[in-house]
């Protein structure tokens, strides 16, 4: 029994040595990690962790970051490269670094599809540049993790025009040296929450992210094949480095889902979790690309049309897969023989705005049209009714959406749930340094408020005393110039701080247009046939209008209003 005890003794004895303190670091003599030629593949290298203590395996392989215990990377090319493997415990973390020289040379891979699709090859010697696909429907998107990142949202072509970025940076991948060239002409486009970044400067709101001043510096890139599926790594030297947008790419590191000569399709999973998508295209390639005219009938059929695509050109290699017609009253039709064409009969008069995709092998291309029906339908019946309904209370009720101009208008929980509103969820209106910011509700194509029977609009408010709520209709066919059509300013004061209050905005006497501008005018919409019905469709609501500094908010709900014939809803 003594001996057995001694020996139980002994055999931990080695391991009580080796244990971790759990309050430090490992050292350096308990951080290991061994470097294996593959059998298989003479340019590839096996790096395992051999540490005498349990920690999660981080690694720097000449620059290209990796997770785990056992991890593998190619070099294709003769040098001597860096390898660090970063062991962290509970007590902190600890490095050690090696380096692997390779001689040789896979001039196999280097003159491989895939490098030559990306770089030009070893002929090429300035490399090839790439721009992003600015005229491709999802040249960049969003999407969950995962996924090709364009569930969520796909760029329609030139979306992001508007911020004055992105669509003239190009990126250069040279083979000689793996260099990566960004060319951003001094300014990027970054994700929000990218835009604190120590190398970016001035940032400044564009679109819903940002353009920052940022000089970037050659970078490297490695191509590599993992079981069966290519991935693309941008390695810094100095400052971060991305592929025209930074979404901030965990490790740097792009999956490929197209290479081709003429397209390059990445995914990455984001800063934030999600996978961003983007496609690019070499810079000066013009895509072949479907031509067509859209073309639209009357049927001789009353208020029917037809619409369909005519005189098209599919050039060699494309084919046109599908064509779909959304009329513009809620009706969407498609068919997949694009000599084929849809009609529609209109039962309401009013100008309709028809979008026509044609989904064609290479991308999708759009085109619009207006179809002005200017009579009923002799089987449209009128449906008014004497009484208010509800338009939006952001839980159960939404026949028409709420959105914001300048300003957030959020769904969110009822800070006060008692009387007279106990509703679970209720919409947040914030605007900081906008005069008119408005949350704004407008009808689908063909609808108008009627104010001969019903002219009052209600909405529940919540906020501090004092706060002005303004609420004003408009009509959106003058574009630009829609405030010309407003109803004068009809304001409501919040009488007490933190109580919802019923706003009430009866619209009889009050006035609309400018003289002086020479539109409509009317000292009364309510009883002018050219305001009180056919004409607004619009309703525009603004947290003390004209004051343009500092964040002003509160909370809204129960929107009502006069009932909008042919639309249904709750009634009140």
């Amino acid at each position: 029994m003594i001996a057995m005890a001694s020996m139980l003794f002994v055999a931990c004895e080695p391991q009580e040595d080796d244990a971790l303190d759990i309050g430090k670091a490992p050292d350096e003599s308990q951080v290991d990690f061994t470097i294996t030629q593959d059998s298989q593949d003479e340019f590839k290298y096996i790096f395992e962790n051999t540490s005498s203590v349990t920690g999660v395996a981080s690694w720097d392989i000449a620059g290209t970051r990796k997770v785990g215990n056992k991890v593998t990377q190619r070099f294709p090319l003769p040098g001597d490269h860096e390898i660090t493997l970063n062991l962290a415990t509970q007590g902190g973390s600890t490095p050690v670094t090696k380096v692997l020289t390779t001689e040789e040379t896979d001039y196999e891979f280097l003159s491989s599809e895939e490098m030559t699709f990306l770089s030009g090859g070893a002929d090429a010697l300035e490399g090839k540049t790439w721009v992003l696909d600015s005229l491709a429907a999802g040249h960049l998107g969003v999407g969950p993790a995962g996924s090709e990142g364009l569930a969520w949202w796909a760029a329609a072509p030139l979306a992001k025009q508007g911020t004055g970025v992105l669509y003239d940076d190009r990126m250069t991948f040279k083979l000689i040296g793996f260099e990566f060239i960004y060319e951003n002409h001094g300014e990027s486009y970054v994700k929000d929450f990218r835009s604190d970044d120590p190398a970016y400067s001035n940032p400044e709101q564009r679109d819903t992210d940002y353009k920052v001043d940022f000089d970037p510096q050659p970078a490297a890139w490695n191509l590599e094949e993992i079981d069966g599926t290519w991935y693309l790594t941008l390695v810094p030297t100095s400052g971060p480095i991305f592929p025209i947008f930074d979404v901030g790419a965990v490790g740097n590191k792009y999956k490929v889902l197209a290479l081709q000569e003429n397209k390059l399709e990445l995914v990455a999973e984001g800063g934030d979790g999600n996978a961003w998508h983007y496609q690019f295209i070499p810079e000066g390639y013009v895509k072949p690309q479907v031509e067509y005219e859209v073309e639209v009938t009357e049927t001789g059929n009353t208020n029917e049309y037809s619409v369909g695509i005519t005189n098209v050109t599919i050039p060699e290699g494309l084919s046109v897969n599908k064509v779909i017609v959304d009329f513009g009253n809620g009706t969407v039709l498609e068919t997949t023989d694009y000599t084929e064409v849809l009609t529609e009969t209109y039962m309401r008069a009013a100008p309709y705005t028809v979008t026509i995709s044609v989904v064609a092998s290479n991308e999708t291309l759009t085109s619009t049209t207006t179809i002005n029906v200017e009579q009923n339908h002799p089987d449209y019946e009128p449906f008014l009714l004497d009484a208010m309904i509800v338009y939006n209370d952001f839980s159960e009720i939404m026949t028409f959406p709420v959105e914001g101009q300048d300003c957030s208008v959020t769904a969110v929980s009822n800070p006060d749930r008692i009387y007279p509103n106990k509703s679970s969820m209720v919409a947040k209106y914030s605007k900081t340094d906008q005069q008119w910011a408005n949350a704004y509700m407008q009808l689908p194509p063909g609808y108008r408020f009627d104010l001969r029977q019903r002219s009052t609009f209600k909405v529940m408010v919540y906020g501090k005393a004092g706060q002005q709520i303004l609420l004003k209709l408009e009509n959106t066919d003058l574009g630009g110039d829609a405030w010309q059509t407003g109803t004068h300013d009809f304001i409501y004061e919040i009488k007490e701080d933190n109580k919802w209050e019923v706003a009430e905005f009866d619209f009889t006497g009050i006035g609309a247009g400018w003289d002086w501008t020479g539109k409509q005018f009317t000292d009364d919409v309510t009883t002018d046939e050219n305001f009180n019905h056919d004409y607004y469709n619009v309703i525009r609501i603004m947290c003390n209008p004209g004051v343009g500094e500092g964040t002003h908010e509160f909370y809204l709900d129960e929107l009502s209003g006069p009932h909008v014939e042919g639309i249904k809803s709750a009634q009140l």
